[in-house]
């Protein structure tokens, strides 16, 4: 192995445990959150009391929420992931954030195209899935099979 490839080695070695760093930290911070929002009673109380509060408390529920699926996704990054999160922050700006009619127009679209695009990526994968077991079990019957030429000949 070349001295390029013992770089590249030590690097990747290097991010995975920034990576893993990064999600102890995160796991840290999500459950300094928790911890911080329930204990504020005033916020619960709050909200029983003026219902327009309710857009703070929901707030912090989208932040919690929000640094949980970044976690997930720091820990198993794939397209699910990265896609629930983008719905997630969309959804949190349009439902906390005061955005005019053409902005929530806009958020519900962004959304719905989030979601096209994760039922594509389903059936794609769903395809894939698909051909490759059929491929296994061609590869299997053929190999299950006698040869063509002993066929019909009860002594080979």
């Amino acid at each position: 192995m070349d001295w390029a490839e013992k770089i590249k080695k030590y690097v990747y070695i290097a991010c995975e445990v920034l990576e893993l760093l990064a999600a102890g930290l995160m796991v840290v911070g999500i459950g300094l959150a928790i911890v911080g929002f329930l204990m504020q009673t005033s916020l619960f109380r709050g909200v029983l009391s003026d219902p327009a509060r309710l857009m703070g408390y929901v707030e912090h529920v989208f932040t919690i929420v929000i640094g949980i699926e970044f976690l997930q996704m720091l820990c198993k990054p794939n397209n699910d992931n990265v896609i629930e999160i983008l719905i997630f922050l969309v959804a949190r700006h349009m439902i906390v954030g005061d955005t005019s009619p053409v902005q929530d127009l806009i958020s519900v679209g962004s959304i719905t195209v989030l979601f096209l695009l994760r039922a594509y990526l389903h059936d794609r994968q769903r395809k894939r899935e698909k051909e490759r077991l059929a491929m296994e079990a061609q590869k299997a019957s053929s190999e299950a099979a006698p040869p063509k030429e002993s066929w019909g000949h009860p002594d080979r």
